[in-house]
């Protein structure tokens, strides 16, 4: 029987996105069904320097990325390609999850498979309002913040649970309902409704952040507070903001002393 190891590797290697797609709803689904391995002991993960990603669309430094104003179909168009963009990376990040992390109990992979089967849901969701809008993905270019956070944090789950889902992709939490509000403000209500969809599966994305990064902190006789500030400081300085979506980080595992902290952190920045 193939391991979910292997299956999640393909995944991670496949370039063009349907092929993604397709392999991530493939091994999704044997792995609910039970037709995939989880070996005790397998060799190790080899590194993913790079994850498969067409040659389109161009990655350049955040400053040149296309800006979005939402008045406009090209601008409304640019937006909807830079979240299909964080979509497309989120299926790379939760299979290298899946991938990256031995020895953790069936329950974490069975998370991170249901967000990559999520997150590909998204994407293409996204891609097919950019097509409905004359775009295709790879239109506009593109930055690769998140999968750069990935590469720092491949070697321990700890940084990479605290981090990847509790600090990049709850961010969406917090910005995602203005995005609602003015998408439907000039009349595009099917983006809005689309945006709707990810923020809901997303607290559940979050959540499951918050659930392993507490489980790795109890294995290892950590405090959550104080390790979840430490690696806040030394991997992510500057990165918290206001506003913050206090009910859907709640929602999302986030303990009141964490949302005080949060709180602080934004006010110095």
């Amino acid at each position: 029987m193939l391991s979910l190891f292997a299956g999640a590797r393909e995944c991670l290697e496949a370039c063009d996105p349907d092929e993604k797609l397709a392999l991530t709803r493939h091994y999704a689904h044997a792995w609910r069904e039970g037709n995939l391995a989880l070996p005790a002991a397998a060799p190790p993960p080899e590194p993913v320097a790079l994850p498969g990603r067409p040659a389109r669309p161009e990655l350049v430094h955040p400053s040149q990325v296309v800006k979005r104003r939402l008045a406009s179909r090209a601008g409304r168009a640019a937006f909807l390609h830079a979240l299909a963009h964080i979509e497309f990376n989120a299926i790379n990040l939760a299979w290298d999850a899946v991938y990256r992390f031995r020895d953790l109990p069936r329950a974490f992979y069975n998370d991170w498979v249901r967000v990559a089967g999520e997150e590909a849901l998204h994407f293409g969701i996204l891609r097919e309002r950019l097509r409905d809008a004359g775009y295709e993905y790879g239109d506009f270019p593109a930055h690769d913040g998140l999968w750069d956070v990935a590469v720092r944090t491949a070697c321990d789950v700890l940084p990479r649970m605290a981090l990847v889902p509790r600090v990049l992709e709850a961010r969406g939490l917090d910005v995602t309902p203005g995005m609602i509000a003015r998408l439907r403000q000039v009349g595009d209500s099917g983006s809005a409704a689309v945006l709707e969809i990810i923020l809901r599966d997303e607290i559940g994305h979050v959540a499951a952040g918050s659930r392993w990064f507490r489980h790795v902190c109890r294995q290892r006789g950590l405090d959550p507070l104080n390790s979840f500030q430490q690696l806040l400081h030394e991997y992510l300085p500057g990165r918290i903001r206001e506003p913050l979506n206090v009910e859907a980080r709640s929602q999302a595992g986030f303990d009141n002393e964490e949302l005080a902290l949060l709180r602080t952190i934004a006010n110095r920045n």
